[in-house]
């Protein structure tokens, strides 16, 4: 049996099993998931087609195909990072919801965001590493990966 206690007026309230669930449920907010499925769907669509422009004026520039997707990519992480140092882009992520965090442009936002969080903590202790808590499991997976898939493909290239 699980037993919370809530403090109400200077009186802790025992709260069991049943009771919490009625609590959590008359208190927790009502979530609007069709409008924010449409606004994620908008918003993700939106980053994505503007990417696109980017690749095609990127290639009209000159750039290669792989080239200006690559350019792309920095563009984006760029862009996020700039407007998460300004607060732009937490407003914008307030009302496109998930559509920001699909893309690149949430990693870059949550990059960040961790580093403008501890900046009061110094350059080296503070930005330098806690920009890692975010960007060193999504590294560390990548070097993994990298590190497996390129095993997998060596051991098929032997047959």
């Amino acid at each position: 049996m699980c037993r919370i206690f809530e403090k109400r007026g200077g009186v802790f309230l025992d709260i069991q099993n049943e009771n919490y669930k009625k609590y959590a449920k008359a208190h927790a907010p009502k979530s609007k998931v069709l409008t924010n499925t449409v606004k994620a769907f908008l918003s993700g669509g939106l980053i994505c087609a503007i990417g696109q422009a980017l690749k095609v004026l990127y290639s009209g520039f000159g750039l290669e195909e792989r080239d200006a997707y690559m350019a792309v990519s920095i563009t984006f992480v760029f862009v996020a990072a700039l407007l998460t140092g300004l607060g732009i882009f937490p407003k914008i992520a307030k009302h496109a919801g998930a559509g920001t965090i699909v893309p690149i442009t949430g990693f870059a936002n949550s990059v960040t965001s961790a580093a403008i969080d501890s900046k009061n903590e110094g350059w080296v202790l503070g930005m330098g590493s806690k920009i890692f808590t975010v960007a060193g499991p999504v590294l560390l997976y990548a070097v993994l990966s990298g590190t497996a898939y390129g095993i997998i493909y060596f051991i098929g290239t032997l047959f």
